[in-house]
């Protein structure tokens, strides 16, 4: 049986199948035992009609959503559709994000087992910089750091964790956590399956001579010539879903302590997306404000309390 006649490639859709089209086409067709299904989280009629196009174009599978449902409710929505047709290897890939049928192979070679297994390439921005080889989560204060700043610090007590851009899972592993938890609705989610992963008894695997490209500004951008810049969701998000994780994982006196820390942490957020962004400051400080308000309402009352306004 060729290797990839159990892989399922996932991909979660919004508003971005022509990155879709540029990106995954040459691999699939170069895994032609593989199947791909297109998680199409409702955006407009026009996407969806090019979602339909693509897919049956490639002979791929479209799951139109009624509705946006985050990320990782679409991961779930794609993986459990691939295993009901028997498939037991799963792959995931961002739209904005490539990787070839060579580097593919790599990982469906290190998930080929009946442990819980979940492997990740290494990923490249455009430039070929190294954009993810692996991440810490700092368990003092919650952030997040590469592969660097673990070396330069063998002290800290960290988590690893691998990026949800370009991630190879086995079934054993899927079943095990019951797939992505969906509150999350975008960033983090990957953050928590991974650390779901190892509590379960599992395997974080980085394979290093895999490769994957990754052009965060295809799906993060907001149309700005400064390339840094950010959308409100993803200000939004990730400034919430340190909290929210943090809660849902961890004990009384972490969420304290990382609570502690909010203010600095949502700061460091909002300047990823560089300063000439607060030339116009209003949408990226009113998501990060909402993110530290619905943030600190999830430490002081648990999840119940993080129902706030979301930036849409």
């Amino acid at each position: 049986m060729p290797d990839d006649a159990t892989l399922a490639i996932v991909v979660v859709n919004y508003g971005s199948s022509a990155l879709i089209e540029r990106n995954l086409v040459t691999a699939a067709r170069e895994l032609a035992h593989a199947q791909v299904y297109v998680v199409d989280n409702r955006s407009t009629d026009a996407e969806a009609r090019a979602v339909m196009d693509l897919v049956e174009r490639e002979g791929w599978v479209a799951l139109l959503q009624p509705e946006n449902l985050g990320f990782g409710a679409g991961v779930n929505r794609g993986v459990e559709a691939a295993r009901r047709e028997g498939r037991t290897r799963f792959l995931l890939i961002n739209p904005d994000a490539s990787i070839g049928a060579a580097a593919v192979h790599l990982l469906l070679a290190a998930v080929d087992s009946d442990e819980r297994v979940v492997a990740a390439p290494v990923v490249e921005d455009g430039a070929g910089r190294v954009w993810s080889a692996g991440h810490v989560l700092d368990l003092e204060d919650g952030a997040t750091h590469g592969r660097v700043w673990a070396e330069r610090n063998p002290g800290a007590r960290v988590r690893r964790w691998l990026t949800g851009a370009a991630l190879m899972i086995n079934d054993a592993a899927w079943v095990s956590v019951g797939g992505f938890q969906e509150d999350y609705f975008l960033y983090w989610e990957d953050v928590d399956f991974s650390l779901r992963i190892e509590d379960a008894g599992g395997r974080l695997v980085l394979v290093e001579a895999a490769k994957a490209l990754h052009d965060e500004g295809g799906t993060q951008g907001i149309g700005d010539p400064d390339v840094h810049a950010k959308s409100p969701l993803y200000y939004y998000y990730n400034v919430r879903n340190r909290m929210l994780l943090a809660d849902k994982l961890f004990d009384a006196e972490t969420v304290r302590r990382w609570d502690a820390r909010a203010t600095a942490a949502a700061r460091e957020i909002l300047l990823r997306g560089g300063r000439r962004q607060l030339l116009r400051p209003w949408r990226p400080v009113s998501a990060v404000w909402r993110g530290w308000r619905d943030g600190r309402r999830i430490a002081r009352h648990g999840r119940a309390g993080s129902a706030g306004t979301p930036v849409g």
